[in-house]
């Protein structure tokens, strides 16, 4: 009587659970399903203000043929992708030097580096955001894609402790092996180590490539002339750019999302499985 009272308890405790977690699902899904139909929506005005659906659901390319026709789309794209791909390349190479560093040297204030990088690491960007504008204008870098790479790139050293996680785990016999037959350390760093880094090279390579793709604060920042925007900042003043802009580019605005969240998506999924060992083998020590 007690075991089917405990069963009967679990059961529906685990209904509720359940339930609740279909609940945020669907919350979850909902935003992204109604921009990927809203991307594709063939109606004359959004109707976003006044229904959230019109009585013509017909779908189709025109949204995506006005993005590429009438804005300046593909250049707000490839302005994204010198940014981030410069980016990650600096970044992940940053990263991996400076955490093989710290995880086979021994030398002094290692330790309070550490901390020092790991706590500059907790502080938000957007904190530094007005003195390093004022830096760049003082250097003449204002209104510029460089600008954007250095920042970017900059603050790589703060994101070491995963990765040096992961060179703490391959041993160290394999290196002082290395040394005996005559390798330098930077052969054994080059073609020892990380030939054996793939998971966690293509976690960093990854995180540094989602950050400039998706910033938006710091390009409104920097970034003036409509030539050089990225897309999120290009997007952005294309429905705030008149009185009436929302509502008539707004469409538009979701094709140009939806373009973007392809591409990212894509990305991921097809390196996810490295995603997922880089995290669990960088978190194995620290």
């Amino acid at each position: 009587m007690k075991n089917g009272r405990v069963k009967l308890r679990q059961s529906v405790s685990n209904t509720l659970v359940y339930a609740l977690l279909a609940a945020l699902g669907v919350l979850w899904v909902l935003p992204i399903g109604y921009l990927v139909y809203t991307a594709f929506r063939v109606t004359p005005s959004t109707g976003i203000i006044n229904t959230l659906f019109p009585d013509d659901l017909r779908v189709g390319l025109g949204n995506f043929t006005k993005l590429f026709q009438q804005t300046l789309f593909m250049k707000w794209l490839g302005n994204t992708l010198i940014v981030s791909v410069s980016s990650c390349l600096l970044t992940t190479l940053f990263i991996l030097m400076v955490s093989y560093a710290l995880s086979r040297m021994r030398f002094r204030f290692r330790k309070p580096i550490m901390n020092v990088l790991l706590v500059l690491g907790m502080f938000p960007g957007f904190m530094s955001m007005i003195a390093v504008y004022f830096i760049l204008k003082a250097m003449g870098l204002t209104n510029s894609l460089l600008a954007l790479v250095m920042v970017y790139s900059g603050s790589a050293a703060l994101s070491y402790y995963i990765c040096k996680g992961f060179f703490d785990t391959v041993p160290k016999a394999m290196e002082e092996a290395a040394i005996l037959d005559g390798a330098s350390q930077p052969m054994i760093f080059w073609k020892i180590i990380l030939p054996l880094a793939k998971p966690i090279i293509v976690y960093t390579v990854l995180t540094s490539f989602i950050s400039p793709w998706c910033d938006f604060i710091f390009v409104n920042t920097i970034i003036s002339d409509r030539e050089k925007y990225t897309v999120s900042l290009g997007l952005y003043k294309m429905i705030n750019a008149e009185k009436n802009s929302f509502n008539d580019n707004f469409t538009v605005f979701c094709a140009g999302a939806f373009v973007v969240g392809v591409i990212i998506v894509s990305l991921f999924m097809s390196m996810q499985r490295y995603y997922v060992e880089g995290i669990t083998s960088g978190a194995v020590k620290g």
